[in-house]
């Protein structure tokens, strides 16, 4: 089985996908790190010097290929990448999805001070901007099979919608 966390960024995709990976006995895997682990360098430099568009091509050939490199898992995933190249009709295709759904006031709470995430630097208005974003990518995150909604999503409540 491949579980796959999607939903914005801070909305613990990284930290609860550990502890559901231990819980499971599945290998963890985090889209990001595998980008900046192959790309030798940070994501925010990637988007820097070569921009988005480079980022979010370079994002699905490795998501492709880390879903086919692997039979089970739990994979955290980047914030934007089930927006792009029909990545939510191929996450539904090969595994369970999970949406954490975090209320707007709590992510930019978490996100309050946060430096390595390029799309969030110089924003005065932090929490507008992440309503705004949610309210863009929403449609694609609600494509998940599963949704869970709080401030607080536990792993019991993500191995719960699994079985």
């Amino acid at each position: 089985m491949k579980v796959f966390l999607i939903g914005y960024m801070a909305s613990g995709k990284s930290t609860l996908g550990k502890a559901l990976a231990e819980a499971l006995t599945f290998p963890f895997i985090d889209l990001d790190t595998e980008i900046e682990r192959i790309a030798s360098t940070s994501i925010t430099s990637i988007i820097e010097h070569q921009g988005e568009l480079k980022f979010r091509q370079l994002e699905s050939r490795l998501l492709k290929q880390t879903i086919a490199e692997h039979d089970h898992g739990v994979f955290a995933l980047g914030g934007g990448t089930p927006v792009f190249y029909n990545h939510m009709d191929l996450l539904n295709a090969k595994g369970e999805t999970i949406f954490l759904d975090v209320p707007v006031g709590e992510l930019a709470k978490r996100l309050e001070g946060d430096i390595k995430r390029p799309l969030i630097q110089n924003k005065e208005d932090l929490a507008e901007f992440v309503a705004k974003h949610m309210f863009e990518r929403r449609p694609y995150y609600s494509q998940a099979k599963h949704r869970i909604a709080g401030s607080s999503i536990s792993v019991g409540e993500l191995t719960a919608v699994l079985n």
